[in-house]
């Protein structure tokens, strides 16, 4: 498949090829973000390269096991080793073979690799420091799904410290990115079949590569998530026993809890009967660094700083979509007895609309013809209720340096948005709490149109439809 939408990542990393030194370089992003592809396409600069990936860690794959396929993959690519007892053996035999030319080495799912043996890490630096740097035309790529342990194994380990050439965590793709894998026929298919799709999927490469350009969107969320073989149905189960292993139940009550909208770590904690900070603490940062939850800040708007308190809410569309409307019908799909999507799946749009934009800013901020310099703060913006005001929330604010307040209504809709919307995001900036001084833009983002009467009153200074978000800065 044509390689979409990481080219500027793919041209930070054949930077490293203008160097006159060997290069070590570090991808980490949640598991489908696209690490694997964008390592391959980068081979493609090289005259020759080495793949070595870990081994999924199923029940009762050992440290020992992954070496033994590690020193198989080796075998398989040419290069002759001693043993496959040690980790300094086969590093030792690969350095060996990389000795001289223009090479790219990836280790793949690093994680899976070495997170059994701590000696891993601590001999692969040593034969970095001792062998394979030697060779100044070598780029190490290190490449894995668990963000948290390469954050703290390799990206802020005293081993590591001064090694790195580069480093990179993968997000989801932008819209305008996403919409290439509708081909040639892109142009043809209207936004909101895009969105329907896309409100699944989020921005996630893996998942957008199965798409049928001749099938409606209904047919092919159909064929991902609710046929047993479809690659939406077991991921969820899939990607949670790879990357958290015993933690896994946990991991998944804690999504549970706030799959239906945003929470606080007090209300979270309570609702788990679980124990503030600590090891709970840990849990909800290595959810967050894996791309499945994000920890929103207050905000002050007259101070323009964050307030410590704060809540989650789920940042990854799959996942939220598989807790509703997949999970529930689990065993039928096994049997293959659904024949349709189920009753009531747009119920979850709004929320997967607001996800969506949230995570394409940088595609909003040029709409509203601002510049990233120019914005102090953006983000779902809550204000709690107090003796001196009310209760709000704005699905998406902006606060510019011009103190310029956009308040952007996310709305998500079947049919045309009527002129009622006006009255509830006027209710929402009689409430919101801001001092004399700031100006306010109104912004609303939709799906399906606007009705006549609300495109024609003055009250909003932008409408923005999805379609837009789809054609990208620039278009």
């Amino acid at each position: 498949m044509e390689f979409v939408g990481r080219k500027k990542e793919l041209e930070e990393l054949k930077g490293l090829l203008k160097k006159r030194s060997a290069s070590l370089a570090v991808i980490k992003g949640r598991r489908r973000i696209g690490k694997s592809r964008l390592a391959e396409e980068f081979a493609k600069s090289f005259p020759k390269s080495i793949l070595l990936t870990g081994v999924p860690p199923e029940k009762g794959i050992t440290a020992q096991q992954q070496r033994i396929e590690f020193a198989r993959q080796m075998r398989r690519q040419g290069i002759s080793m001693l043993s496959a007892d040690d980790w300094g053996d086969l590093f030792e035999d690969l350095a060996i073979h990389c000795k001289n030319g223009q090479l790219l080495i990836i280790l793949d799912e690093i994680t899976w690799m070495g997170s059994e043996d701590p000696t891993f890490l601590p001999k692969l630096k040593t034969l970095w420091d001792t062998q394979f740097k030697k060779n100044s035309r070598l780029v190490l790529l290190l490449s894995g799904s668990n963000s948290v342990w390469i954050d703290k194994n390799i990206l802020s380990s005293t081993g590591f410290l001064g090694r790195l050439s580069y480093q990179l965590k993968l997000e989801e793709m932008p819209l305008h990115r996403c919409n290439e894998f509708w081909g040639s026929e892109r142009d043809q298919i209207a936004p909101y079949e895009k969105f329907k799709i896309l409100s699944v999927t989020g921005g996630i490469p893996r998942y957008l590569e199965e798409l049928r350009a001749d099938w409606s969107a209904e047919q092919n969320l159909f064929s991902m998530a609710y046929r047993p073989t479809g690659i939406l149905f077991n991921e969820f189960d899939q990607v949670f026993s790879d990357l958290f292993k015993n933690r896994a139940p946990l991991y998944r009550e804690i999504l549970t809890h706030i799959s239906s909208g945003s929470i606080t770590m007090k209300d979270l904690v309570i609702a788990l009967r679980k124990s503030k900070g600590g090891d709970f603490s840990t849990n909800l940062k290595e959810l967050e660094e894996s791309g499945f939850i994000k920890r929103e800040v207050e905000w002050n708007i007259t101070g323009a700083t964050e307030r410590r308190q704060g809540y989650y809410r789920i940042s990854d569309n799959y996942i939220r979509f598989y807790l509703k409307f997949i999970r529930p019908y689990h065993a039928r799909i096994s049997e293959g007895k659904m024949a349709t999507l189920p009753t009531g799946w747009k119920s979850l749009m709004g929320l997967q609309f607001e996800n969506l934009v949230i995570k394409n800013s940088l595609s909003l901020y040029h709409l509203l013809g601002l510049k990233p310099e120019e914005v102090t703060w953006s983000g779902p913006y809550t204000q709690r209720a107090g003796s001196r005001q009310q209760g709000c929330q704005v699905d998406y604010l902006i606060q510019s340096k011009h103190q310029v307040l956009y308040l952007c209504e996310i709305k998500f809709s079947e049919r045309e948005i009527s002129s009622r919307v006006i009255n509830e995001v006027a209710e929402k900036a009689k409430r919101l709490a801001v001092s004399r001084g700031f100006s306010m833009r109104y912004v609303l983002i939709h799906v399906n149109g606007v009705c006549e009467q609300l495109e024609q009153s003055d009250f909003f200074s932008h409408f923005i439809d999805f379609g837009a978000l789809l054609t990208g800065p620039g278009s």
